[in-house]
């Protein structure tokens, strides 16, 4: 899928962190690399600087599509060879510059909004087959009766089992103007069944629920992507945070593929005192050239704080993520970011699609650019993040990525470096044996979380009968049940390898149980079980409680 824009900027979607992988497909189709920084207006300049070349090309390709669709020995879809003539065209620009169809319009808008239109369940693709994996409370689908466990064989006159349908063509399938009706044909225990939903309004949060820490002083926040209510979402859970007594605050930016700039300088001031710089751009015109700076006092200019990055915090999280780094307000502690400092300019098409061009790029306060290289090869340039996980830099210190031409200084003095994405000041090492290939095809292919609903079946009641405080204290995955898995996705096609079984097994452990619970107890539970095995949390929490490895990083503050 193509990627969205940003109004005042956003930034560019990445693939979620293997660990975290449930999607809101049904809901809210996945999105692939490039959310885009981007501008809320279209302020582009009425005349083109060469209108004789563009004339000339206009005229070329319209006598060329005419005499395709007029005279070409078979019949074509003229639209298509239009949006494929497109890709190729916007191709030759940068990885980021993007054509929408209108058709895809809403899919993309979606992401960045704090609700849509849905019927309320997630779900799993299992050997071309989607499975129901959580049904939201209060929604249309748990009104209708669907279960954890169901699998989907219509979704009104379209069959979808065994189509090898992907999971976003489903999910819009399963999307739809609010108030319409949609019957959903489902397999429950072999037995064939038909429910009738009503699509409603759903929550889309960008901000996940605070939590505070077993410390009793360190608060927890997550933010997924920068999204129209971001700002009033994390004021929301600061606030709560701020009333149960937190003194320090560990900010969660991994995995944030970006969104609105707006929101993500407006979560910067909240930050940030004074009238500092928080970003600035550079592009061909000077309409392009910006600067914004903080504004107001915020709420947390002062007291501890340690950011979340990984290889998939993206866009505006970025952005974020080097204001905090370049004022010496933050520690930042995780993996080099991926590296999209590109904006976007949306222009609005006759036929209700949108192109998406890049009109500048993004550069931190101290003049870092953001955005990492990249040539006319795409493909290389979405390798890229596949060919890190082959070098040192995940693992060990970034040598590559620190050029002396690139060297920056941040307000008191420590040398940061440029060249794409944002070096953490704490680098914790990518878990590549825990994470594994083997791992990540168990995921892929839908065995491990059609093993975790199997699971909930089997035990439902006794999952009843426990508070998730019981569950999570002594509820454990045996070797017996990772066996079980192993076997059930050699069926799927993925060859069996108990060595390879027993090098990931402490991920799929907390994998599984986080799985389960998320089925039985909701997704706060999943989250937790999660946090407790999370080293770049533990490594985060373990500096925000220190601070003199705070003064020394921050150079003596």
């Amino acid at each position: 899928m193509s990627a969205p824009l940003l109004p005042p900027g956003a930034p560019t979607a990445v693939p979620a962190r293997p660990r975290r992988r449930w999607l809101r497909v049904a809901v809210l189709p996945a999105l692939t690399l490039g959310i885009g920084i981007i501008l809320g207006t279209n302020p582009f300049r009425p005349h083109s600087d060469n209108p004789d070349a563009v004339a000339r090309g206009y005229l070329r390709y319209k006598e060329i599509l005419t005499a395709i669709d007029r005279d070409y020995v078979d019949t074509v879809d003229a639209d298509a060879l239009s949006d494929y003539a497109v890709a190729q065209l916007l191709g030759h620009l940068d990885p980021h510059s993007t054509y929408i169809p209108a058709r895809e319009r809403d899919q993309t808008d979606a992401f960045l909004q704090s609700s849509f239109d849905g019927v309320g369940l997630d779900f799993f693709m299992f050997r071309d087959t989607a499975t129901v994996s959580v049904v939201l409370p209060g929604g249309p689908a748990a009104a209708a009766g669907v279960q954890p466990g169901d699998q989907l064989l219509r979704v009104g006159p379209a069959a979808v089992a065994g189509q090898q349908l992907a999971a976003g063509p489903l999910g819009q399938l399963l999307r739809g103007p609010r108030a319409s009706t949609v019957a959903l044909g489902l397999l429950r225990h072999h037995e064939p069944l038909t429910l009738h939903l009503t699509r409603s309004r759903l929550p889309n949060a960008s901000v996940e629920p605070g939590v505070l820490l077993e410390d009793g002083q360190t608060g927890y926040l997550k933010v997924t992507r920068f999204a129209a209510t971001t700002y009033e979402e994390f004021k929301a859970q600061l606030a709560d945070l701020q009333r149960q007594g937190v003194k320090r605050l560990v900010l969660d930016l991994r995995g944030n593929p970006g969104g609105y700039l707006d929101r993500a300088t407006r979560l910067a001031d909240e930050f940030i005192g004074g009238s500092r710089k928080l970003v600035y751009t550079l592009g061909k015109e000077e309409q392009y050239a910006s600067q914004t700076y903080a504004r107001v006092a915020g709420d947390w200019e002062q007291q501890p704080l340690v950011v979340l990055v990984d290889e998939h915090s993206a866009s505006a999280a970025e952005v974020l993520a080097g204001a905090l780094q370049d004022h010496d307000r933050a520690l930042l502690v995780g993996r080099r970011t991926f590296g999209k400092g590109l904006v976007q300019q949306p222009v609005q098409l006759q036929d209700g699609g949108e192109l998406r061009l890049t009109v500048a790029r993004y550069y931190t306060p101290a003049g870092r650019c953001i955005q990492k290289p990249y040539g006319p090869d795409r493909a290389a340039y979405q390798r890229e993040l596949a060919e890190r996980q082959r070098r040192p830099e995940l693992t060990l210190a970034d040598s590559a990525h620190l050029d002396p031409a690139l060297r920056f200084r941040t307000d008191h003095g420590r040398v940061v470096y440029g060249g794409g994405g944002i070096m953490p000041d704490v680098l914790v090492p990518h878990d590549t044996l825990g994470h594994s290939a083997y791992y990540q095809r168990l995921l892929a292919s839908g065995a491990a979380g059609a093993y975790a609903v199997r699971f909930y079946q089997q035990h439902k009641v006794e999952l009843a009968g426990l508070r998730f405080a019981q569950y999570q204290a002594v509820f454990r995955i045996s070797d017996a049940e990772l066996d079980g898995l192993m076997r059930l996705a050699a069926r799927a096609g993925v060859p069996a390898s108990l060595p390879a079984l027993r090098t990931c097994a402490p991920a799929l452990r907390s994998y599984l149980k986080a799985s389960i619970a998320r089925t039985a107890y909701g997704p706060e539970a999943a989250r937790t079980v999660l946090r407790d095995t999370d080293p770049e949390l533990q490594q985060a929490l373990h500096v925000v409680q220190d601070s003199t490895a705070q003064l020394a990083l921050l150079g003596g503050r």
